[in-house]
């Protein structure tokens, strides 16, 4: 489980080393509307290929040095020895401030340039609502994902797509 002081600390450790990181996911959702909406299994983090292996150097520093899953050059996913997860999104820097990432079926997926969000009443950067959205389509819906979608229509009036509406 990642909580939001969790979050706040792997952010803290690679802001200051200068690494730029997004916050993804339901962090990122949570982080859009400003505050913690459920409870969260793990950390998403867009993060820039060329600093990929100076985040993955840090994390492991912080204790972050098992490999749950390795999709890279799309993901990959480490844990620390207390169960909390952070996945890790590269994306090659695009000349709009965003990034592609390369998916596993071939192609990119672009994120635009982050938004900025809260957590614990910290800005953070985050993956903006358009491409939240975009990350949740093309797949069958969980509840988290339902729940996550539904908290950016109520908050801040994102239209929902099919198949959340």
């Amino acid at each position: 489980m990642m909580t939001a002081s969790d979050v706040l600390e792997v952010l803290g450790c690679l802001e200051a080393a200068g690494l730029r990181v997004w916050v993804d996911g339901g962090w990122g959702v949570d982080a859009l509307v400003g505050e913690t909406t459920r409870e969260h299994a793990d950390l998403d983090l867009v993060v820039l290929a060329p600093e990929l292996a100076a985040v993955r150097s840090l994390l492991a520093e912080a204790g972050y040095r098992a490999v749950l899953r390795n999709w890279l050059p799309t993901s990959i996913a480490l844990a620390d020895g207390q169960g909390r997860e952070v996945d890790l999104h590269p994306v090659t820097p695009t000349g709009d401030g965003g990034g592609d990432q390369p998916q596993l079926g071939g192609g990119s997926f672009h994120y635009r340039p982050p938004a900025s969000g809260a957590i614990g009443g910290r800005r953070v950067a985050c993956v903006d609502a358009a491409t939240q959205v975009r990350c949740h389509l093309g797949y069958p819906p969980t509840a988290k994902d339902r729940h996550d979608l539904r908290q950016l229509h109520e908050r801040l009036g994102v239209e929902l797509p099919q198949p959340y509406q």
